[in-house]
């Protein structure tokens, strides 16, 4: 028999805002950085050290005019959030972050159609793109299990600018994934 208390809430979606900030990089960091973050299997701690974001960074998305963060709570509380940015005719996924002990429960599959279904009916867009660390195949299994496909463009991971964080290894890159939107 289910109780309440063994019930998942209804993950709750809504823009993001300035009062958000400090919640939102605490959230972002402890699901890719640190010893926190081994509590999920997103972790960049072997990768990375360092910080993933700031406020400053978190901020600019939250304010600028072609960039929605969603922020996802249940029961009051923010377990998820993602970057949006309109960019013509496809939109652009990032700074993707799912509370480390929540991952692997099916929230993060939650969040990223509601993200595609709201770049479709607000900006009209008809792909998503998104880079990911090449290294990382877990997680671009997982995307490509969502549909998204490897393009092989690669771009270079920003070394020496350590707000994206301290990189363990000198052979990082970013690789483009693009999904086509029904």
């Amino acid at each position: 028999m289910e109780t309440a208390s063994s019930r998942t809430a209804e993950p709750v979606f809504r823009a993001a805002t300035i009062a958000d900030v400090p919640d939102l990089v605490a959230l972002v960091e402890s699901a890719y950085r640190g010893d926190d973050s081994r509590a999920g299997w997103t972790t960049e701690a072997d990768l990375l050290d360092g910080q993933r974001t700031d406020p400053e960074g978190v901020k600019a998305v939250v304010t600028d005019e072609n960039s929605r963060l969603l922020v996802v709570e249940c029961e009051g509380e923010t377990v998820a959030c993602c970057q949006l940015e309109h960019r013509g005719t496809h939109a652009y996924f990032g700074m993707f972050a799912v509370r480390p002990t929540m991952q692997g429960a099916g929230l993060g599959k939650v969040v990223i159609a509601e993200a595609e279904r709201v770049v479709r009916a607000e900006w009209g867009a008809r792909e998503m793109h998104m880079t990911v660390i090449r290294q990382r195949d877990d997680l671009i299994a997982w995307y490509e299990r969502r549909g998204y496909r490897r393009t092989g463009q690669m771009s270079p991971f920003p070394y020496g600018d350590e707000r994206f964080g301290i990189p363990q290894r000198d052979d990082l890159e970013f690789e483009l994934l693009v999904k086509e939107l029904p």
